[in-house]
């Protein structure tokens, strides 16, 4: 693959001392085997919640009370996975926000659920996510979609894979026209219909396709695995992007705020991708 041109100070440095050996994996680290234990334990309820999704479609009530049950239930199974592992370790969590830990430089931020309209529908695209944070860096990450049994994994400078057995590498396409990019619409209740609506209007003149899978999550984890070759989306949480991040980086990928900087988890927005892609539609929706 040719090598890719990082455009920024912050975009040099992520490809800054990284070496990819081609065909060499590594086997899962002590931290990544933690991580993957307590997203699997938790997804075995999620997916059992999910079968009964479809039978609660029908009903008066409606599934929004059981799928937000769904979502406190697997999160309380992977804090308690996560502290009975690395008990010192703090926690920034969707459903129940931040716990302070002993040691101070070191926190989970956890999504149980990234992809909950979908899982509320029965639509099968939603994911555990779980970062590590290490003196505010982030350091290791986990997207895990219970449905296709896909588990993206990435420690920092160990490289991303799926599943620990393939090595993950961000898509090398360089002509806009022909790349297929990933984007989050917001939704009733979340700001900037009218600046979406601008921002999607001038990409989908210059790409070959956009995408919208409902999970930030995904759309980061897929990025890095070359099936989309950029996303951006604004108005996330530090959750929805934490665990992407770290494996965008390890599979070759640049991943910034809107504005070039390493903001991301502060301001809410992202763009991801390899370098050329990044630069490209930074240009058509920062602004």
């Amino acid at each position: 693959m040719a090598r890719q041109t990082a455009h920024t100070p912050l975009e040099r440095e992520t490809h800054k001392n990284r070496q990819f050996i081609p065909g060499h994996l590594m086997p899962a680290s002590a931290l990544i085997n933690v991580m993957t234990q307590a997203a699997r334990k938790a997804a075995r309820t999620l997916v059992r919640d999910f079968g009964e999704v479809e039978q609660l479609q029908v009903s008066i009530k409606g599934p929004a009370n059981f799928v937000s049950a769904a979502d406190h239930k697997a999160e309380e199974i992977i804090f308690r996975e996560l502290n009975k592992a690395r008990p010192q370790y703090g926690f920034l969590m969707e459903e129940g926000g931040e716990v302070e830990g002993a040691d101070k430089s070191h926190r989970w931020i956890i999504d149980p659920l990234d992809g909950t309209t979908n899982f509320l529908h029965g639509i099968p695209m939603f994911a555990i996510s779980i970062g590590l944070e290490r003196d505010g860096q982030l350091v290791a990450g986990l997207v895990y979609n219970p449905i296709a049994d896909e588990l993206f994994t990435a420690e920092k400078g160990k490289g991303a894979f799926l599943n620990e057995k393939r090595r993950l590498r961000v898509a090398a396409r360089k002509t806009i026209g022909d790349a297929v990019v990933a984007t989050g619409i917001p939704h009733r209740g979340r700001p900037g219909h009218p600046g979406f609506i601008k921002e999607m209007s001038t990409a989908m003149k210059e790409v070959a396709g956009i995408r919208r899978t409902g999970s930030a999550a995904l759309d980061l984890a897929w990025t890095a695995a070359g099936r989309f070759d950029c996303y951006w989306e604004r108005n996330l949480k530090p959750w929805d992007m934490a665990a992407g991040i770290v494996i965008m980086r390890e599979a070759g990928g640049i991943v910034t705020d809107l504005q070039g900087t390493d903001k991301m988890l502060a301001k809410g927005d992202v763009i991801a991708g390899n370098g050329h892609m990044v630069k490209a539609i930074r240009n058509l929706v920062a602004g």
